[in-house]
């Protein structure tokens, strides 16, 4: 047996991953910057075996079938194809935060299968190698690989598709205050909406619109400049919520709660206070403000109604293994007995 544990962090989009232009491979439409969520974290422990006849999905305590193994053991399959190897593994996953619900559980689900499945299988791949196998999961898992604030290229193909740091996590000293809205898992998947966008007629202007956002945004988070980058994140997620409108059929994932805090929000900064919401695919809002300002923040976000809970985090650094990992043996291709 083989096994290495790996821990990955989530990370919120400030300009969104939304649309495929080769969905099979979860190449983007467009680039994208994210900042990782230190707080929350998936943690994985992959174990390769030559006792298994198939591979095992537990996620959070519970055995998976459906699609979420097939989902798993596909990953899989490219790891072994990348090792030499026919071993089954079995996966234990946990999370310390909900799943589905738009704070990006797969992102740093497949980031951490990424690092632990391909120790457990005696690769050594470095952090662009990483990235790329975590996206041909999920294409938001490329960017929790990396450490802090972070940019995916979006390239044309395997080999150009993949994340980088472009600060560090102490770079700046913001915090994600999430308002959860609904814990439930939300009823249409985002692999579902990035199929969908190509339906909407707002796509095309977004994505082209995307290189100008982006150098926007990585200038305010290299300058620390808030005002900046409050203005170009929300007018992302914005669009990225209205091309969700206007798909066919429609992605609505707001909840009247939602709309809530975002009216909030506008209050609030029209105050003096330097605070700007982003929303991924789901009714759970993220609001970023300096550190500073997190009491006060969480304050006024559990006084508003619909908001069931406030979790907060700091920016978060790489995916990394959770030592030890090593097992009592190493696999190699002469152990591939399936």
């Amino acid at each position: 047996m083989a096994t290495a544990t790996a821990i990955a962090h989530p990370n919120i989009a400030l300009i969104k991953y939304w649309g495929d232009l080769i969905p099979e491979l979860h190449i983007p439409a467009n680039g994208s910057i994210s900042m990782n969520l230190e707080a929350l974290c998936t943690h994985t422990k992959v174990s390769f075996d030559q006792a298994l006849q198939h591979d095992d999905l537990v996620l959070n305590g519970k055995s998976m079938q459906g699609e979420a193994h097939n989902r798993v053991s596909n990953f899989l399959g490219r790891v072994r194809n990348l090792a030499g190897l026919s071993l089954f593994a079995r996966v234990e996953s946990e999370n310390n935060f909900p799943m589905a619900a738009g704070i990006a559980s797969s992102a740093s689900g497949f980031a951490a299968l990424a690092l632990a499945a391909s120790k457990a299988a005696g690769l050594e791949l470095d952090e662009a190698e990483l990235s790329r196998l975590a996206r041909s999961g999920s294409g938001s898992a490329c960017r929790s690989i990396p450490s802090g604030f972070v940019e995916w290229q979006a390239g044309h193909e395997d080999h150009d598709s993949h994340a980088h740091t472009i600060a560090s996590a102490n770079h700046w000293d913001l915090v994600d205050c999430i308002a959860l809205v609904d814990r439930e898992e939300k009823p249409i998947s985002s692999s579902v909406g990035h199929a969908l966008a190509r339906t909407s007629p707002l796509q095309h202007a977004r994505v082209v619109d995307t290189p100008r956002r982006l150098d926007i945004c990585r200038t305010a988070i290299l300058e620390r400049d808030f005002n900046k980058l409050a203005q170009v994140i929300e007018l992302d997620s914005n669009l990225m919520h209205a091309v969700m409108l206007t798909s066919t059929p429609p992605l609505i994932y707001w909840q009247p709660a939602t709309l809530s805090i975002i009216l909030a929000v506008q209050d609030w900064r029209e105050e003096g206070l330097p605070v700007a919401y982003t929303i991924d695919a789901g009714p759970n809002v993220h609001l970023l403000c300096p550190a500073a300002l997190q009491e006060q923040i969480v304050s006024r976000l559990q006084n508003l109604p619909g908001v069931r809970q406030v979790l907060t985090s700091h920016p978060g650094g790489p995916a990394v293994l959770d030592k030890p990992y090593a097992s009592s043996e190493s696999v190699s291709p002469a152990q591939n007995q399936a």
